[in-house]
């Protein structure tokens, strides 16, 4: 029977979900421990070929150490996607160097650290996911800040099953052996697997509330010289039509952190960062449709949207209808005038 590590596994999906969640990031550190994490990959598939295919039992201690280097990376890639700065990064090194001293001088503590590693930063990484909503991913472009913040959550959810599925294991084969550990290892890789495609292909019903924006309040002499602040920097060499424009992006050209551009924007007009930028482009798009002949697509293009769903989404948000619409009745408005002042 099929069985595939559970590291093995851990690598595989993390490798999907970065790759598909983290596009429009500008990031370098994030795409530093991702190719990084790549690199990782492709040795780890080497070491459980050729450990499991081949039977190289040589490379049999090579791959608790490879395994403990997945989390580190995993946490040190998506707390790249905040806007602050991450204090003596070197010291994530730390868990791969003592599974490594475990694998040479403690062989009965591998499985236990590997337990603590797995769940140490799989709690790290859910609590970084809850510090903030998904504004917490502030480098990565508003529209990708959603699913950004879901793969962090899921990959926290999967280390968190590796480390208890993999500490089940062991208390399972102290007590009964290792008969029916094949069997166990294939159900929980199916479990995994089940999970992903379940988190990524059903209807997502988060991002409303991720996104979650309040009712207005006045806002202070403070928070109105901050959203000029902001309105200028969005309007600056036109930075609203940028895709890939991210909250960090613009908080730095607003010169403020990234958490107080979100507040500000909150507080003062009950949007967050995404539908007060989306709500520019709208009202670009609008101007767009009625003073030129330009296509629904290339309007959306020029004013910064990405795809026709999201454009149709916000632009309804904003207007209450959808582009055809808005261009006819701008028209016939248009021509409404024009005949009033020709009488």
């Amino acid at each position: 029977m099929l069985s595939v590590p559970l590291p093995f596994l851990a690598g595989l999906v993390f490798a999907l979900t970065l790759y598909r969640n983290l596009k429009g990031v500008e990031a370098p550190g994030s795409h530093r421990y991702f190719f990084a994490f790549l690199i990782l990959y492709a040795l780890q598939g080497v070491i459980v070929g050729l450990h499991f295919g081949y039977g190289v039992k040589a490379l049999a201690p090579v791959q608790p150490v490879t395994a403990a280097m997945m989390p580190p990376l995993a946490f040190l890639a998506f707390r790249a996607l905040m806007d602050e700065r991450l204090e003596r990064p070197w010291l994530h090194i730390l868990p791969p160097l003592a599974a490594a001293v475990a694998v040479g001088f403690f062989r009965d503590l591998v499985d236990p650290l590997l337990l603590v590693i797995f769940f140490g930063y799989g709690i790290a990484l859910w609590r970084l996911t809850l510090s903030g909503g998904a504004d917490v991913m502030a480098q990565a472009s508003l529209p990708r800040m959603g699913p950004a913040l879901r793969a962090a959550r899921l990959t926290a959810g999967l280390m968190l099953f590796f480390a208890v599925s993999d500490a089940a294991l062991a208390v399972y084969t102290d007590i009964h052996g290792s008969g029916h550990v094949p069997l166990a290892v294939t159900i929980m890789n199916l479990a995994a697997i089940a999970a992903v495609i379940v988190y990524y292909f059903l209807p997502d019903f988060s991002p409303a509330k991720a996104l979650s924006a309040s009712s207005p309040v006045e806002p202070t002499e403070e928070d109105g010289g901050a959203l000029s602040r902001i309105k200028a920097a969005l309007e600056d060499g036109e930075l609203y039509r940028s895709e890939d424009l991210s909250l960090a992006k613009l908080a730095r050209k607003a010169k403020l952190p990234a958490r107080e551009v979100s507040a500000v924007i909150n507080r003062a007009t009950g949007l967050n960062v995404s539908q007060f930028v989306n709500d520019r482009r709208v009202a670009e798009a609008c101007r767009l449709l009625g003073e030129t002949e330009r296509t629904v697509i290339q309007i959306m293009l020029d004013v910064g949207f990405s795809t026709k769903s999201n454009f149709n989404r916000e632009f309804r948000r904003a207007t209450g209808m959808s582009p055809k619409q808005w261009r006819g009745e701008a028209r016939a408005a248009q021509d409404g005038g024009g005949k009033k002042t020709r009488a």
